[in-house]
């Protein structure tokens, strides 16, 4: 954990409407809105005086890139493989919160993940849990880059700690690793080239030139964090809802593909994966499928060719173009 004040980051407006204007949000219109909220967290609640941002591991215990060698199975973003952290870690705040408002009774508190207008990674470095790396992810030196972030806000006058200072140097394996080029200049990405973007964001077909970098990964990607040598101080994942569920971790695309909306729905009950919908993880698949290489996995795109969700039947169509000689 570490604590910083609301307005820690003054650079953040201009940062985020530099990024707005050059069009790198993509799809995700909600970026666009409550700007001032999203660019200056004291705006966001007057009221706080501290941000206390708490960090907590997910760290794999297998390699996450070895499933990128097997063709016809699929990538899932290891942060998907078990439970929606969403639900995990908001408990977690709402627990250090109530203990937080006993100690001191006169003190309110908000507590966020993911659910406000809240540049998380920015103040999670002014916190001093890391810094931002070249991918732009947070990371921190005794860390690693495989954790879940969460905030509280509180109107608690806490001593803020000391902001953490980049350790990038001279590396640049995460910016080498994407298979997109989504990075434009070291600490700078374009989301609109972005994996975890374009297979969880991203509506509608996904443009021709960037499907056959996507590879299998069917849900986000981890290229960038896997690779980073930081890792190698990454914490253990003591939650158990954050250990990847077996049939997540390298999934058979025929099976993945043969997926109607109920059974979609049964298979990823209470997984973050569930909230992109069967039509647009579908989709995905069949992307997939189009860059396995596989011609018995034509069968499994064939059905689709018709589907009734226009970006699941272009694909189908794509897939099989790519497959058939």
């Amino acid at each position: 954990m570490g604590i910083c004040r609301p307005d820690a980051v003054p650079e953040l407006p201009a940062r985020l409407q530099t990024y707005l204007d050059e069009g790198r949000h993509g799809q995700m219109a909600w970026m666009a809105e409550r700007t001032k909220w999203r660019a200056d967290p004291s705006a966001l609640w007057p009221e706080a005086r501290s941000v206390i941002m708490l960090a907590e591991p997910y760290t794999p215990t297998h390699d996450p890139l070895a499933v990128l060698d097997q063709k016809d199975r699929a990538a899932i973003s290891v942060y998907a493989q078990n439970r929606d952290y969403h639900d995990i870690v908001k408990k977690r705040l709402k627990r250090v919160g109530r203990w937080l408002i006993d100690q001191a009774q006169d003190s309110r508190i908000k507590v966020f993940v993911d659910t406000a207008p809240v540049m998380e990674k920015p103040l999670g470095a002014a916190a001093g849990l890391g810094w931002q790396g070249k991918h732009t992810n947070l990371l921190g030196r005794d860390l690693g880059s495989w954790f879940f972030l969460g905030a509280i806000f509180t109107t608690l006058e806490l001593e803020p700690d000391e902001a953490g200072r980049e350790n990038c140097g001279n590396c640049t394996a995460c910016l080498d690793i994407c298979p997109t080029n989504a990075f434009p200049a070291p600490f700078q990405l374009d989301a609109r080239r972005c994996i975890s973007y374009l297979t969880i964001e991203h509506h509608g077909p996904v443009d021709e030139d960037l499907r056959a970098l996507m590879g299998n990964r069917i849900y986000g990607c981890d290229d960038c964090l896997a690779v980073c040598p930081w890792n190698k101080f990454a914490q253990e994942a003591h939650e158990v809802k954050y250990h990847a569920r077996e049939d997540l971790t390298a999934p058979r695309l025929s099976e993945l593909a043969a997926l109607d909306d109920a059974a979609f729905r049964v298979l990823f009950s209470g997984s973050p994966v569930k909230r992109i919908g069967r039509d647009r993880f579908v989709r995905n698949v069949l992307y997939a499928i189009g860059n396995s290489g596989d011609l018995a996995l034509v069968n499994a795109a064939r059905p689709h060719v018709d589907d009734p969700a226009p970006e699941v039947a272009d694909a189908a169509r794509w897939a099989i173009a790519r497959l058939t000689p």
